[in-house]
C-alpha cells in the first residue's frame, strides 16, 4: 500500500503550467511529459541548469552493473552537433563550470554560467538527451576510465570496499546491494548495445526534472524549455520504476573484513530504516533527528560525550541517516576503538549506551538546540542556488513533491522526543541489521588484536 500511495502521489505532482509556490518557485510540465521547476533568485547574475532523469543505477538490469554511471561519462562524448569534449569546452569558454553524478536513484547533469546564457545551455543539454553519438572506441576509451575510477576510489580504500561487502550483505534481492560504479567483472564486459539501450530507453524528456535556478524569469524559462525541449520525442517504452525488494529478515548478518592496509579498525553496524515518503515524512523526520542527538556531534551528541569523554572507550562515534531515497533505506552506528580497546569491546560498549539511551530518553534542552541548528543550516543552504536546485532534485527523483519538500522544515520542528524514543526502538532490530568489524589482519597492526 505504500508503494501504491507513494507512486499515486508522485503521479499528482501538480507540474501544471506556471504554478507559483512559495520560495520564489515555479513549476510546470511541458507536453512531452518533461517536468520543470524554476528557482527565482536574482542577487547575483548567475543561473544553474540541471537535468535529472528519473533512473539511477538500481535501475539497471541484471548483468550490466555501472552502466548507469558510465552512461555519465559517455554524455560528454559528441552529438550530429558537438564534436567528443566539445561540451565542457564550450561550458568553460563562457566562464561556466559543469559535472554529472549519479547515485542509486538519479543521474543528473549540471552547468553553473552567467545568466544571459541559459539559453546556450539548454541548447547543448537537450542536444544530447536524443542525440548522442556513440562508437566502438568511445566505448573502448571510456570504459577503462570507469574501471580506472573504480581502481582509485574503490579497489585502492580497504574502507571503500568493506563498504561494498556490507552493503551487499544488507540488500540480499533490492539492487541497493549493487555498487553504484558496478561490480569489476561485470564493468569490464560492457557493451556499447548496453549503453545505447539504456540511453534510449531512459534518456527522454518524460524521465527527467529540469530545474533551473537563480537569475531567471519563469516566463522565459518556460519559453526556452518549450523551444529547446518540448519538441523531443519521449520514450514509448519507458518501465516503471518497480525494482525487486528485501524479504523478511529473519537474523542479523556480520562480516569482518580484514585488509593490511588497515590503520585503525572500526566497528559499523547499519539497519534498515524508512525513507521519506510523499505525504508521509513523520518517521524520516524522527530518524533524521535520532541521528543527530546520538550520534551528531562527537562533544554533544549521546554517543560521543558518554563512550569518548566519560568512559574513554572510543575515539570517536558516529550516526548517520539518509531518508532521501525511492525504497528503504538504512540508519547507521560506528565506533572506533579508544587504544587498548577491542572490537568486541567497542562493539559491546556501543550496544549498551544505544539501550541505556532508549530507557532515559531524549534530553529536551539538546533536541531544542539542534532543532534550532537544522533549522539554521536550512535557511543557510538557501544562499547557493545550486544547493537549493540539488536538493530538489534528489527529492522529487526520489519519490517526494514539492509540497514534501516544503513541508519537511517544519515537520522537522514538530517531532517530539516520544517519537523520536519509538523510532529508534523500531529501527535498532538485529534482525535487520548489518554488523561488520573492519580490521587488519592478526600481527599486521599495531593496535589491539580483534577478539574473536
Amino acid at each position: 500500500m505504500r508503494r501504491l500511495a507513494r507512486v499515486l502521489a508522485t503521479l499528482a505532482l501538480s507540474f501544471t503550467p506556471l504554478v507559483a509556490f512559495a520560495d520564489n518557485l515555479t513549476a510546470f510540465t511541458l507536453d512531452n511529459g518533461m517536468e520543470v521547476v524554476v528557482l527565482e533568485d536574482h542577487r547575483a547574475p548567475v543561473v544553474v541548469h540541471m537535468v535529472w532523469y528519473k533512473v539511477g543505477a538500481a535501475d539497471e538490469a541484471p548483468g550490466v552493473s555501472g552502466i548507469a554511471h558510465y552512461l555519465e561519462h559517455l554524455m560528454f562524448k559528441g552529438t550530429d552537433n558537438l564534436a567528443p569534449g566539445e561540451f565542457s569546452k564550450v561550458v568553460a569558454a563562457n566562464g561556466g563550470s559543469d559535472n554529472a553524478f549519479t547515485s542509486q536513484d538519479y543521474t543528473a547533469y549540471f552547468q553553473r554560467v552567467a545568466s544571459n546564457r541559459l539559453e546556450l545551455m539548454m541548447q547543448m543539454e537537450s542536444d544530447r538527451m536524443r542525440d548522442l553519438v556513440l562508437d566502438g572506441t568511445d566505448i573502448l576509451t571510456e570504459r577503462q576510465v570507469v574501471l580506472e575510477e573504480r581502481n582509485q576510489r574503490t579497489e585502492s580504500d580497504p574502507g571503500a570496499l568493506f563498504s561494498e561487502q556490507r552493503n551487499a550483505a544488507q540488500y540480499q534481492n533490492h539492487p541497493y546491494g549493487i555498487p553504484i560504479i558496478g561490480w569489476k567483472h561485470e564493468m569490464a564486459s560492457l557493451t556499447l548495445d548496453d549503453a545505447l539501450s539504456f540511453y534510449r530507453t531512459y534518456y527522454a524528456p518524460n524521465n527527467a526534472i529540469l530545474i533551473v535556478a537563480g537569475d531567471v524569469d519563469p516566463t522565459e524559462v518556460k519559453a526556452l524549455a518549450e523551444q529547446y525541449y518540448g519538441v523531443l520525442a519521449p520514450s514509448e517504452n519507458l518501465p516503471p520504476r518497480l525494482r525487486p525488494q528485501e524479504p523478511p529478515q529473519l537474523a542479523e548478518r556480520r562480516l569482518v573484513f580484514e585488509d593490511p592496509r588497515v590503520a585503525q579498525p572500526y566497528v559499523i553496524r547499519s539497519y534498515l530504516a524508512p525513507e521519506r515518503d510523499a505525504g508521509d515524512q513523520e518517521k524520516a523526520a524522527a530518524l533524521t533527528l535520532l541521528a543527530e542527538v546520538l550520534g551528531g556531534s562527537s562533544q554533544t551528541s549521546e554517543l560521543g560525550r558518554r563512550l569518548q569523554f566519560e568512559e574513554k572507550t572510543a575515539l570517536y562515534t558516529s550516526s548517520f541517516y539518509s531518508g532521501v531515497s525511492l525504497d528503504t533505506t538504512t540508519f547507521g552506528v560506528v565506533i572506533v576503538p579508544a587504544p587498548g580497546v577491542t572490537l568486541q569491546q567497542a562493539e559491546d560498549a556501543l550496544d549498551v549506551e544505544i539501550a541505556a539511551f532508549l530507557e532515559r530518553g531524549v534530553d529536551a534542552a539538546q533536541l531544542d538546540r539542534i532543532k534550532m541548528e537544522l533549522r539554521a543550516a536550512l535557511i543557510y543552504a538557501k544562499d547557493s542556488v545550486q544547493s537549493r536546485a540539488r536538493a530538489y532534485g534528489m527529492a522529487l527523483t526520489s519519490g517526494l513533491t514539492l509540497d514534501d519538500v516544503a513541508a519537511w522544515p517544519e515537520i522537522l520542528q514538530s517531532i517530539t522526543p516520544e517519537q523520536i524514543i519509538i523510532a529508534g526502538r523500531e529501527v535498532f532490530n538485529r534482525n535487520n541489521a548489518v554488523t561488520g568489524w573492519l580490521t587488519a589482519p592478526v600481527g599486521e597492526m599495531s593496535v589491539p588484536e580483534v577478539s574473536q
